[in-house]
């Protein structure tokens, strides 16, 4: 009898022992509303996870821990404690969890959106500073993007003599990808009429959703082998339809460098030339990892972003007529809009802040993870705790934002020195520390011409009132427009 009772007080003080010990981890972790058994807080998140988190936040504080099945997560609503995370322990804060669906990407290890911040990643970044961020390199691929622009501008005044309504949001993506694939490797990718884009649509639209998306084998890892959302089915769809084209274009480049064409002087040929010095870091599948990358991110957010722009540009006439005052007054006599001078035009850019704060492209920034346990206040974060910073509370704040539901570009003429930057942290939408988005100057370049250039060549007819416009929104890694935004454009004189 008294080995058995032994082993019986043993167990029963393991499990007195383990309970304890999550009790005392929890009472470390910041509040947050009951979970159920096993599914945790799962019934809490709905279709639309930044909203769900931000009715919890004003409840359960600006930091708050949720648990969905097996991850413990903590999330930051307001912009003190996105610095906490992003700024003040960006160190601790800087890892990855990555989902399943990242498996299907050929190149998974090489994809620098979810590698940890190691050396590789850290090369990576090296050579994103040193071209995609580069004032100077982007300046001197600008013509080949203008290009692109006066390919659109005809493509539209073809479209005004048939009076043919216009996609904007299909446009958007077919100029933002053609601007991406000049800027990278010298040439389009597709015609603004052709099917092929539909296809690059599909897939980069799908690759972005279900990165975001909520994938049941995530929260309970014993059933990854069954994928029984089909997420890791319909991303490696996509991911491949991407790879092959990506891969083809860098082979066709790698041919013609061994036949001593001449050169391009693209970021493909930077960073093919970046890698014969640093191969051990910044191979030849980091750089079509990277080009997937930046072709699926660079065209979805962009043209979500123009997509909005124009949205509540032609909701609200006045400030449209605003934009081509400006617009009109800057380029004078040239009657062309140039990338150089449309930067410098405040209304302008206050009519793109305000677009990014009201209709955020990513809500919920790239989830991150603690690498250390962290002290963040008077909580204490385990390691290996994933992270999330919900960027859309924060702009939505009434705390910092006056009428935060109402489209008010002239907000950020108050405020001049918001920027994109990543130091203000109730309006970062390209989110802050070394995690930021690289593509950051390249975006802020591609939304301030295509939306000048729509707005100061052409009036858009809408075939509906606009009272009767659909604002709703589709989430994933960005909240695209959830119905088209379909116009008739009428060349302005």
């Amino acid at each position: 009898m008294e080995p058995l009772f032994l082993i019986l007080s043993s167990i029963i003080f393991f499990f007195f022992f383990v309970h304890g010990l999550n009790l005392y981890q929890k009472r470390r972790l910041p509040p947050g509303p009951v979970g159920l058994p096993i599914i945790g807080n799962l019934l809490d998140i709905g279709r639309k996870p930044h909203e769900s988190l931000a009715k919890l936040s004003r409840k359960h504080g600006p930091l708050m821990t949720i648990r969905l099945g097996s991850i413990t997560c903590v999330v930051a609503s307001t912009p003190d404690a996105a610095r906490e995370i992003l700024q003040r322990h960006d160190d601790a804060c800087s890892g990855r969890l990555v989902p399943d669906v990242i498996s299907e990407l050929k190149y998974p290890e090489a994809a620098v959106l979810w590698m940890p911040p190691n050396d590789t990643w850290r090369t990576i970044r090296k050579a994103l500073n040193i071209y995609l961020t580069n004032q100077q390199k982007l300046d001197y691929l600008n013509d080949l993007r203008q290009n692109v622009v006066e390919g659109m501008l005809e493509f539209l005044r073809e479209s005004a003599r048939k009076k043919v309504p216009v996609d904007i949001g299909k446009l958007a993506f077919g100029v933002s990808l053609n601007q991406i694939s000049n800027t990278f490797l010298s040439q389009d990718v597709t015609s603004y009429d052709s099917d092929e884009i539909e296809g690059f649509k599909m897939a980069v639209e799908t690759a972005m959703e279900v990165q975001g998306k909520l994938n049941i084998a995530d929260i309970f890892p014993v059933l990854k082998p069954l994928d029984p959302q089909n997420i890791r089915g319909q991303a490696k769809k996509a991911f491949d339809w991407l790879d092959k084209v990506i891969e083809g274009f860098v082979d066709e480049r790698l041919k013609q460098r061994e036949s001593k064409l001449p050169r391009f002087g693209d970021m493909l040929d930077s960073f093919l030339d970046y890698s014969q010095n640093n191969e051990a870091k910044f191979n030849l599948n980091h750089i079509k990892a990277l080009l997937v990358d930046l072709f699926i991110a660079g065209t979805d957010t962009v043209s979500n972003t123009i997509t909005w722009t124009m949205t509540e540009l032609l909701l609200n006439p006045d400030i449209l007529l605003r934009v081509r005052e400006e617009v009109s007054q800057k380029l004078e006599q040239e009657g062309k809009v140039e990338e150089s001078k449309v930067l410098d035009l405040p209304y302008l850019q206050a009519v793109i802040k305000e677009t990014m704060r009201l209709h955020f492209a990513a809500p919920l920034l790239a989830p991150h993870k603690t690498m250390s346990e962290v002290k963040i206040g008077n909580y204490i974060i385990p390691k290996n705790t994933q992270i999330l910073v919900n960027a859309w509370a924060i702009a939505r704040d009434e705390r910092h934002w006056e009428n935060p539901m109402e489209f008010l570009p002239d907000r950020f003429l108050k405020k001049k020195l918001l920027d994109y930057k990543g130091q203000n942290f109730e309006f970062i939408p390209f989110g802050s520390g070394r995690r930021r988005c690289p593509g950051m100057p390249l975006a802020h370049r591609m939304v301030s011409l295509i939306v000048a250039s729509f707005v100061y060549h052409f009036d858009w007819k809408l075939p509906f009132p606009k009272e009767e416009m659909d604002m709703n929104d589709v989430f994933g890694l960005t909240l695209l427009k959830a119905k088209p935004l379909i116009a008739t454009p009428i060349p302005f004189n």
